[in-house]
């Protein structure tokens, strides 16, 4: 792959996610999609939420690190919550810096504690996965990688689970070539086979034949869920780039206008679709509106660099 071709998916990974996310946090005021277009264009800035504020938190410990570190990985959560707290997190994240600071325990320990001892099977370790899918694309370990820097929030073998299983979507949407013939079978079957919780594995079985009946997208939403648990998000995301694999902005209305936890999903499914398309397959005007997207770019090809170094 040449750099400059790198680049584009890095960027499009990156920038994909948020603007699903804040696309998709504009989709839950704007139900209907000419209705949501014109919101976009009217906006001076699109606003992201604690999915890529999270995202931007992992992509930083990586740049900074070069490998998963888990408590730097957690400083870095910690402290940008702390600048940012009101950028829509849920009680999770906060909780667990709490505990932290009051117990003087590690993230992980503090992350196993949630839910009475079982961890989160949320999907906030997956809807900020896209820097790690994109900087180990083409590594062995990436579902141990991807673990890791999903237990310091989330702990339940679920959590992590989607997490990594998203980790691989982004990576496999970066090996793809976007001008071969598209396989949307090859792709899923890929993740059925690295998924090792019988939820998600289930779910995307079902997507796959829900996918190769044509079953109508409303009706998959129904079937494969959008609440804030990863196995029932997750699937939806991957299934919405697998049905419009070739247009980033139909994969995110797919995505984000059947309801559900329309954010998160969006980041999910944006991240994979910017990721196998690029960057400039984005509208250019929803890229020029992001919020802070010199700091996402910059990020994006530091990430790069590393990659080819």
């Amino acid at each position: 792959m040449t750099e400059s071709l790198l680049d584009a998916k890095y960027l499009g990974g990156m920038l994909g996610s948020a603007i699903g996310d804040a696309m998709g946090e504009l989709a839950f005021q704007y139900r209907d999609r000419n209705m949501l277009i014109a919101a976009a264009e009217r906006m001076a800035e699109l606003r992201y939420t604690d999915d890529t504020a999270m995202a931007i938190g992992l992509a930083t410990s990586l740049v900074n690190k070069g490998h998963v570190e888990g408590h730097h990985l957690g400083e870095t959560f910690h402290r940008n919550f702390e600048k940012e707290p009101w950028r829509g997190y849920a009680t999770g994240p906060p909780t667990i810096f709490s505990l932290v600071r009051s117990k003087e325990i590690t993230y992980v320990d503090a992350a196993q504690m949630l839910f009475g001892g079982s961890g989160s099977f949320g999907n906030g370790a997956a809807m900020r996965i896209v820097p790690l899918g994109l900087l180990f694309h083409n590594s062995r370990q990436i579902y141990e990688f991807a673990c890791k820097s999903a237990e310091v929030t989330h702990a339940h073998p679920i959590g992590k689970n989607g997490a990594a299983v998203q980790a691989l979507a982004v990576a496999q949407a970066v090996r793809f070539d976007s001008t071969e013939t598209f396989r949307p079978e090859d792709f899923v079957r890929y993740l059925i086979d690295f998924a090792r919780t019988s939820e998600i594995r289930e779910k995307l079985e079902l997507l796959k034949e829900l996918l190769n009946e044509d079953v109508p997208p409303p009706i998959v939403a129904k079937q494969l869920g959008q609440s804030v648990a990863v196995h029932e998000s997750l699937p939806f995301a991957i299934y919405s780039f697998l049905r419009f694999p070739s247009s980033f902005e139909d994969c995110l209305y797919c995505a984000i206008m059947h309801g559900g936890d329309r954010d998160t999903l969006g980041a999910m499914a944006g991240a994979i679709s910017g990721a196998y398309l690029g960057f400039e397959a984005i509208p250019l005007l929803w890229r020029t509106k992001l919020e802070n997207r010199e700091e996402i770019e910059r990020l994006a090809l530091e990430l790069a660099r590393k990659t080819l170094s």
